[in-house]
């Protein structure tokens, strides 16, 4: 399916709000992302989206309209070789291929843009559609970490994925 990774704009708003306030996308996803997801927090993310130099996040737009994100945020101190892959979509398209090709595009996006050798992808054991995403795209399981997040009363183990910047030989 066709789609297109840009930058957030404020006029994104209404479909933002209309695509996040989903609960079976804020499941899997930090607490920081809330559900119901408001006008409100729609504003703040977008806003934050906008905040770095160079951006981090983008919009993942279908048909004209914002339907998900995609974002590669570096990591500080001696994390800093690493920069960590977060994603969502629309429940409208998942299964479609949309993702993988917006991984891909954001693999190479991250290590053209930051001084990284790894980016890495965090998911809840039970999230196994997005550990097929991963690995559809080159990830591999680097870990399995035993109840570590906690979410709406759950504990869950952390499934943790990586990709390596390829070396040039």
């Amino acid at each position: 399916m066709e789609f297109e990774l840009r930058p957030f704009q404020h006029t994104d708003l209404h479909s933002l709000v209309k695509y996040a306030n989903n609960y079976n996308i804020a499941k899997n996803l930090s607490n920081k992302f809330p559900f119901p997801y408001t006008q409100d927090d729609g504003i703040a993310f977008i806003n934050l989206a906008l905040s770095s130099n160079p951006l981090q996040i983008f919009a993942i737009v279908v048909n004209g309209e914002v339907a998900g994100s995609i974002g590669v945020h570096p990591q500080a101190d001696f994390y800093c070789k690493n920069a960590e892959m977060g994603y969502w979509i629309a429940e409208d398209y998942w299964g479609l291929g949309i993702v993988p090709s917006a991984i891909k595009l954001m693999l190479n996006y991250g290590f053209n843009t930051f001084d990284i050798t790894r980016i890495y992808a965090r998911t809840f054991d039970t999230n196994i559609k997005s550990q097929r995403v991963l690995e559809k795209t080159g990830f591999k399981l680097e870990a399995e970490l035993k109840e570590t997040f906690y979410k709406n009363g759950t504990v869950y183990d952390e499934m943790v994925y990586a990709f390596r910047k390829p070396v040039n030989r």
